[in-house]
């Protein structure tokens, strides 16, 4: 059913005003899924024009985890320009190796991002537990990593996450230095705030190899570009991994030659996807479903697609990495398959309980966004007939 724009609208603002308990019924629920599917099918063309005026364009995939010379044709993991050796390591392990394994330590932050997934509950998040570290799914104290070693085998790479780091980081250094002498390669996120040469030495000397700073947390503020600076001297690859907001786009647009000077290695530029917490902060944005996955604004990947342009013509000394919702889709199955998972098995999916019709009406309002192709509604489905 490939629904026209107007249809489209017509039944969402319906759809939006049901009471929560009241669920749509099949054939109402075929309408909204030809939505999406219109929604996206627009998104997607666009963007492949886009992705094919970006020189040196790169995709990353099995076998070649340098990266190939982009085409549409081919099934890549995720897309980057610059040069192979500064696409970070944790992407490659997250892609083609054992997948992103997380551990997990702190329940706090020192910021309280709009894009942020804990938005609003920051002071609600469970803690892990004295002395215990979250790996997998368990929990396991700092000596009990040689077992797992022994009895699990060692994965490819691991990322600590979860909330910030910084904030209790004299805790971090002896489980990096054990992971390290495993020859495990690990990577960190922070926001940067309270990294300073002290412990971003230490970090160095326990063995971290990679860490990312999330630079739109602080508006790319010049105490963490020059904490990324430092953190050059010590750990062998930095770059900066922030979802891609209007906000962070303007200030990073301010502040590029100053960044780029800092000697970093890479940027990830992440798609922001949203949750129940943080889609109020983008309320109004146009939005679409990836697979009907991850609900993003869809200027969010459009801003990645164009800095990557940007860095490719005017020669930028990092890569530049598009890991949009695509490339989660590929996380997830690399990883199931890793697992021994039964064919198409993902974890990748939609992360609302109900799906929030009226965050679509601004994509349908909008006169200047068009579906690829219309047809009028069949029998059954138009305004008047009877839709359960």
């Amino acid at each position: 059913m490939k629904i026209s724009r107007k249809d489209a609208l017509n039944w969402f603002r319906f759809f939006a005003e049901l009471p929560e308990e009241e669920s749509l019924g099949c054939r109402q629920e075929e309408i909204a899924l030809a939505v999406f599917a219109q929604i996206e099918t627009a998104v997607d063309q666009r963007r492949e024009a886009m992705l094919t005026a970006v020189p040196g364009l790169k995709a990353v995939v099995p076998g070649h985890p340098e990266g190939i010379p982009w085409s549409r044709e081919i099934p890549a993991c995720t897309l980057y320009v610059g040069h192979a050796e500064k696409f970070p390591q944790g992407c490659r392990s997250c892609l083609l190796g054992t997948g992103l394994s997380a551990v997990r330590k702190t329940n706090k932050c020192n910021a309280a991002c709009p894009f942020c997934y804990d938005y609003g509950i920051l002071d609600a998040i469970p803690p892990i537990g004295e002395g215990l570290w979250e790996i997998g799914g368990g929990k396991y104290r700092e000596e009990d990593l040689p077992l797992l070693f022994s009895l699990q085998g060692k994965p490819t790479g691991i990322s600590y996450v979860y909330l910030e780091p910084f904030m209790e980081i004299e805790k971090y250094y002896g489980v990096i230095r054990r992971f390290h002498d495993a020859g495990i390669h690990q990577h960190m996120y922070t926001n940067g705030l309270k990294a300073n040469e002290e412990n971003l030495r230490a970090l160095g000397e326990a063995g971290l190899d990679e860490l990312r700073f999330n630079l739109g947390a602080s508006g790319c503020a010049d105490r963490v570009i020059e904490a990324m600076r430092t953190a050059k001297h010590y750990i062998p690859q930095v770059g900066i991994e922030t979802p891609m907001t209007r906000a962070f786009e303007k200030a990073f647009r301010q502040k590029k030659q100053e960044i780029l000077a800092t000697g970093i290695d890479f940027m990830n530029c992440a798609e922001l996807h949203l949750n129940e917490n943080n889609l109020g902060n983008y309320f109004g944005e146009p939005m679409y479903f990836c697979r009907m996955g991850y609900l993003s604004p869809i200027h969010s990947r459009d801003l990645s697609i164009r800095l990557m342009r940007e860095a490719a013509e005017e020669g930028w000394p990092i890569a530049v990495h598009d890991c949009s919702n695509h490339t989660k889709i590929a996380r997830d199955l690399n990883l199931a398959a890793k697992e021994g998972g039964w064919f198409g098995r993902s974890s990748y999916g939609c992360e609302f309980e109900r799906i929030p019709y009226a965050a679509f009406l601004s994509v349908l309002e909008d006169p200047d966004f068009s579906f690829v192709e219309e047809e009028p509604l069949p029998a059954g489905y138009r305004p008047g007939d009877i839709v359960l």
